[in-house]
C-alpha cells in the first residue's frame, strides 16, 4: 500500500485544522445555551420572588381587614358600655374590650412586619429584574459574535474541507478503505507523525522493519494502536532518521 509520507502529513494537517475549527464552530453554540439556560434559571427566580411578593401583600391586606373588623367590634362594645343592666355586665364589656384591644396591638405588630416583609420583596424583585435583564443583555452580545464567528469559521471550514477532498483523492483504492475507516474511528487522531523510534500516537516503540519500511516511504500502521504513522517532514525519505 504504497502512500508517500508527505500525503500523510498533509492529511494529517488539514484533519486537525479541521477538527478544531468544527470544535470552535461548536463552542459558540454551547455559550448560547449555558447563557439560554442562566436566562431561563433567573426568569424562574423573579416569578419565584413575585409570587412570594404577591402572596405577603395578600397576607398584609387579610390582616389589615381582620384589623379594620375588630377596632369595629371594639367600638361597638364600647357603644354597649352605657346600656348595661348590672355592674357584672359592665365589667365583662370591659374585659373583653381590652383583650380585643390587645389583640389589635399583636395584629398591628403582625401587619407592620408583614408591611416589611412586602418591601424586602420589592429589593429582591428590583435586583432579580436588574441580574435578568444584565443576562439578556449578555445573552445577544454573545449571539452577535457567534453569528459573525459562525459565519467565518463555516467558510473555513469548507475551504479545508474541499482541500481535504483534494488530498484524498491522491489515495489509491487499497489505502483508501482503511483510511476511511480509521478516520471515522478516530478522526484527526488516526493519523500520528513518528517520534524518535515511537508512535506519537501511543508511544510504542516501532520495531527496525518498521522503521525500515517508513524510510522506504511506505505505508505503516502502527502495530498497538492502529494509527497511519508517517516520518516528520525533517525525517523524510532519503535522510538519515
Amino acid at each position: 500500500m504504497p502512500i508517500s509520507a508527505s500525503l500523510i502529513r498533509a492529511l494529517h494537517r488539514l484533519h486537525r485544522q479541521l477538527s478544531e475549527l468544527k470544535d470552535r464552530a461548536e463552542r459558540g453554540p454551547k455559550q448560547i445555551r449555558a447563557r439560554d439556560a442562566n436566562l431561563a434559571r433567573l426568569q424562574e427566580e423573579l416569578a419565584k420572588v413575585q409570587a412570594e411578593a404577591k402572596a405577603a401583600r395578600v397576607r398584609a391586606d387579610q390582616k389589615q381587614l381582620l384589623l379594620k373588623s375588630s377596632e369595629e367590634k371594639i367600638v361597638g362594645l364600647e357603644g354597649k358600655l352605657n346600656a348595661c343592666q348590672s355592674n357584672r355586665e359592665y365589667q365583662a364589656l370591659k374585659e373583653q374590650i381590652a383583650a380585643d384591644r390587645k389583640a389589635c396591638e399583636v395584629l398591628a405588630d403582625e401587619i407592620l412586619d408583614s408591611l416589611e416583609r412586602v418591601d424586602e420583596y420589592h429589593n429582591l424583585i428590583a435586583e432579580a429584574q436588574k441580574n435578568l435583564a444584565g443576562a439578556r443583555d449578555e445573552l445577544a452580545k454573545v449571539q452577535e459574535v457567534v453569528r459573525g464567528e459562525s459565519e467565518v469559521l463555516g467558510a473555513e471550514i469548507g475551504r479545508i474541507e474541499a482541500e481535504l477532498a483534494e488530498q484524498q483523492a491522491n489515495l489509491s483504492d487499497d489505502v483508501r478503505e482503511v483510511y476511511d475507516r480509521i478516520t471515522r474511528s478516530k478522526g484527526h487522531d488516526a493519523m500520528a507523525e513518528v517520534q524518535g523510534n515511537f508512535c506519537g500516537g501511543c508511544h510504542q516503540q516501532l520495531t527496525p522493519n518498521l522503521m525500515s519500511e517508513l524510510a522506504m516511504d511506505r505505508s505503516v500502521f502502527c502495530k498497538n494502536c492502529g494509527r497511519l504513522i508517517y516520518l516528520p517532514e525533517d525525517r523524510a525519505p532519503g535522510k538519515r532518521p
